[in-house]
């Protein structure tokens, strides 16, 4: 899709899997350099379904102070200080219900906790829990979980891919969060609205956040569906795709 016109950008949401890593799950030298020129004209912000340690690790990594997005939205976290700013829980009940289900099917999971991140049923210390991922999964079974919920009043049920396994995710956070909710919420905290981000992704969770920003930029590496919905389609990770956006689509949309 190629936009008639592209606005000012003031603020860039990069997801992390398939966009700022590959699946060695490294930062490259030329994307380091890429988002250290984009930072350096308007705040960055990751906007991943991972956990809150990656996230603060990754954006530490790139020298990031900005407010950065965490599970698929469910968490906007400081880098520097390692703290979470703000959290929408899926609440006690639905918690034990995704939890009792995931254990029927003997899937992996991980369950954002604000006291940190658990693999366990038994290690959460209570079920004021943030996001929970069904792990590892085949498309088909990922496919099968989320049409079991896609119509939950209560619950955003979002699938995506894992590209360091290349097997695939079903996240399951509060009802109307998701990143797209979560770019508009950290572009409340730095006075930028949505429209003025430019988001890069590569997965069905980007959608949202695609759908949602100025200038939606898709990954050479994601599926159809994602970069039908961007304007402009960058090359994959391994040809450090995320240093060509910045520098051919999001950087020439900056005002000095």
């Amino acid at each position: 899709m190629q936009p008639e016109s592209t606005p000012q950008i003031q603020a860039a949401a990069l997801d992390l899997d398939g966009t700022i890593i590959g699946p060695d799950q490294r930062i490259t030298p030329a994307v380091r350099d890429a988002v250290a020129r984009l930072s350096a004209r308007v705040p960055v912000f990751i906007a991943t379904g991972r956990e809150p340690h990656d996230v603060i690790n990754y954006a530490r990594q790139l020298g990031l102070t900005t407010p950065q997005l965490s599970d698929g939205g469910a968490a906007i976290l400081d880098p520097v200080a390692g703290k979470h700013i703000w959290s929408a829980g899926l609440g006690p009940e639905l918690a034990s219900q995704v939890l009792a289900l995931i254990q029927q099917l003997n899937a992996n999971f991980v369950a954002t906790h604000i006291q940190g991140t658990f693999r366990r049923v038994s290690d959460i210390p209570d079920r004021d829990i943030v996001r929970i991922s069904a792990l590892d999964l085949s498309r088909e079974a990922a496919q099968a979980l989320t049409a079991r919920f896609q119509t939950h009043p209560r619950m955003s049920v979002i699938l995506a891919s894992l590209p360091y396994n290349g097997l695939w995710a079903v996240d399951f956070t509060r009802a109307q969060i998701d990143k797209g909710s979560g770019i508009a919420r950290v572009g409340q905290m730095l006075n930028v609205a949505p429209s003025n981000m430019a988001c890069v992704g590569d997965s069905y969770n980007d959608l949202p956040m695609l759908r949602a920003c100025g200038l939606p930029i898709a990954m050479g590496n994601a599926p159809p569906e994602i970069r039908a919905a961007a304007n402009f389609t960058a090359p994959p990770t391994e040809q450090d795709g995320l240093a060509h956006a910045i520098d051919q689509w999001i950087l020439p949309q900056i005002s000095n």
